[in-house]
């Protein structure tokens, strides 16, 4: 789609235009900070309160962006398109 994204979750958290979870739509970009303070993971919002990301436990794995570990670490969205 001629989108060029920054390798690093934290960077990538500066593209786009911020998307408060209450108008998430699929193909927002979805941050948490997880291991460290600021931004730490990315993920894409698949829509029904889902996301896809890749993790280092699970390989590829599809959570709610509520559930009881991703709900508290959520970070905020971007828009990109």
């Amino acid at each position: 789609s001629g989108i060029n994204l920054p390798r690093m979750a934290d960077d990538q958290y500066e593209v786009g235009r911020p998307v408060s979870m209450s108008r998430l739509q699929p193909g927002d970009t979805v941050f948490f900070s997880t291991y460290t303070d600021g931004i730490s993971h990315v993920g894409i919002y698949i829509g029904d309160g889902l996301f896809i990301s890749a993790t280092s436990s699970r390989g590829v794995a599809v959570d709610h962006i509520h559930d009881g570990y991703w709900g508290p670490r959520y970070a905020g969205a971007r828009r990109i398109l």
